[in-house]
């Protein structure tokens, strides 16, 4: 059965070099289902000032967690806990390599409200850029106290 939810997802990422912590924070609407105790989350994401839209989808369990891009950006981005996983990513500007390497991976699941929290170190073209944090929150839409209006 699927049914649409409020999807938070927070990223933060910080800087050796400069002492310093970029956070970011997207709130979207989406599709959630579970299959064969996978979890599944399909939302769209348009990008200020380029035209179309790209496609997401997020798959995970307790050990792992897949982001799938298609559109603007294509990627296929694989976190699984004390892993590195080393990935294409096709942007309008052009193609990078990154590399991701899961520290911890944490699944909490109560009814209507599922937090994921992701540890990372991310590099690109095999050279360390900074180590991250992503938490991504999914309720209910009906449950939620949050309103996209």
């Amino acid at each position: 059965m699927m049914k649409e939810v409020l999807l938070t997802m927070q990223g933060l990422q910080f800087d050796q070099r400069m002492e310093d912590s970029d956070k970011i924070e997207t709130v979207t609407v989406g599709d959630y289902y579970k299959k064969n105790n996978k979890h599944y989350v399909i939302y769209e994401e348009v990008v200020e000032g380029l035209p179309g839209a790209t496609k997401n989808r997020l798959k995970f369990s307790r050990d792992m967690l897949e982001l799938t891009r298609n559109g603007l950006i294509n990627v296929h981005m694989v976190f699984q806990e004390n892993k590195k996983n080393v990935t294409s990513y096709h942007t309008p500007f052009g193609q990078i390599l990154i590399g991701i390497d899961t520290k911890k991976i944490q699944l909490t699941e109560k009814e209507d409200d599922i937090v994921v929290d992701v540890d990372y170190a991310l590099d690109v073209n095999y050279e360390f850029l900074s180590d991250c944090h992503i938490k991504i929150h999914i309720c209910s839409k009906e449950n939620s106290s949050f309103s996209l209006n």
